[in-house]
């Protein structure tokens, strides 16, 4: 969860790691670009450019874990 919005890396998903965000009947799709960052908008389906803003520089306080997460569950970035 991030600003009560749903973050996901889904289990069958496909590379480059990326990260699901879906909320308020909005969806964005972040590239993570692991391990060092940034986090990069690849898609975005009605979330303001304000909310994104906050979405990706949310992400990237956590890029580590979300790494990790994305390591553990496909084993490779």
């Amino acid at each position: 969860m991030l600003f009560g919005l749903r973050v996901l890396i889904y289990p069958h998903d496909h590379r480059p790691a990326h990260a699901h965000v879906l909320g308020n009947g909005c969806e964005a799709v972040i590239n993570l670009h692991c391990p060092d960052g940034p986090p990069e908008l690849r898609e975005n389906y009605g979330f303001s450019q304000k909310e994104l803003g906050r979405i990706v520089g949310g992400l990237a306080a956590n890029l580590e874990a979300l790494c990790a997460s994305w390591r553990q569950i496909h084993g490779h970035y």
